[in-house]
């Protein structure tokens, strides 16, 4: 794929808190600059000077490991020192907030959070507190914008272009903050998202989305260009939103006799972790339509992208003052 020319458009933000708010140009520009970064990992010394002598904290109050990783790594690859807060280990457990740590945390001369919290609105509340760059990894049920912007670098890749596709959106939507940010992502690329689940796992107000609904993966099975399986987040659930597993896997899962009815070249995609059996069969997570891995891949690129561009922003944002 030829990179696409962004020379006249310059990126402005210096927080990446959602997609929503983003235009279709600055979606593109993002993974524009992650093709440009995508040749970094091949390289014998995989670093880039982009960041040197600036800290990012990977400040993270839930578990994670893709997305932390991720970060580490490509706040790593270009050349930056990085602070890796946890909860558990952190004054948080003595009854500190949220924004006291934050600014702690400023103090010692930080440029860059990345911010994952339980609280939806976490991450917007930090970047009208402090002067640092901040960049959400996902908050409450809100946005989860680098894995959606992950998802359709690797749809891009695959497909030349997001214009015209159908993109199923499979599972716990209502739970799903990758749900959301894929929405808001695809949508503006030009895909047609349709939102696959029972209805108890549906959002509320879900006919306000730009988006189709259908409550029966077998209905539209056969239409989607790309199907994206959403993980079952049990520890979310606080109830029996559906009357077993085993059922949940009959009506939606992703199974080997299910790939028979849908195109020769869909797109099988995952954001992890799978729970293979009840969301999605080995035989196709492992399969030849699979791109799981590829999405953990491209993650790297699409963050290292991020984290350039918001710190670029900044350094214009400082400029401006002087």
């Amino acid at each position: 794929m030829a990179r696409r020319r962004t020379d006249k458009f310059r990126w402005h933000r210096k927080h990446l808190l959602g997609l929503r708010d983003l235009s279709r140009q600055e979606i593109e520009h993002i993974l524009d600059t992650a093709h440009g970064f995508e040749q970094i990992s091949t390289r014998s010394i995989k670093k880039a000077p982009a960041l040197r002598g600036k800290v990012v904290v990977n400040m993270f109050f839930e578990d994670s490991t893709r997305t932390r990783n991720s970060f580490t790594l490509a706040a790593n690859r270009l050349s930056a020192d990085v602070i890796e807060f946890t909860k558990k280990s952190s004054s948080v457990s003595k009854g500190e907030t949220l924004i006291d740590t934050a600014r702690n945390l400023e103090a010692m001369g930080i440029d860059i959070v990345v911010i994952r919290h339980n609280a939806g609105g976490a991450a917007k509340l930090l970047s009208r507190t402090i002067n640092a760059c901040v960049v959400n990894a996902g908050d409450g049920f809100n946005e989860h914008p680098t894995q959606a912007l992950l998802d359709a670098y690797t749809i891009r890749r695959v497909r030349g272009s997001l214009e015209g596709l159908k993109v199923g959106i499979v599972g716990d939507i209502a739970h799903s903050r990758v749900a959301r940010s894929n929405v808001w992502a695809l949508t503006k690329l030009g895909a047609e998202v349709v939102l696959i689940g029972p209805p108890t796992l549906m959002p509320g107000k879900v006919e306000q989305l730009p988006v189709r609904v259908s409550y029966s993966l077998d209905d539209v099975i056969e239409e989607l260009d790309v199907i994206n399986m959403l993980r079952i987040q049990f520890e979310r659930l606080g109830g029996n939103p559906f009357p077993s597993v085993r059922e949940y896997s009959h009506f939606f899962g992703l199974t080997v006799d299910r790939m028979k009815r849908a195109k020769e070249n869909i797109t099988v995609m995952h954001p992890g972790p799978i729970n293979r059996g009840l969301e999605i069969e080995s035989e196709v997570a492992d399969g030849p339509n699979s791109v799981i891995l590829q999405q953990v891949a491209n993650g790297l690129a699409v963050r290292m992208a991020v984290l350039f561009l918001v710190h670029q922003a900044a350094i214009e944002e400082q400029r401006g003052k002087v």
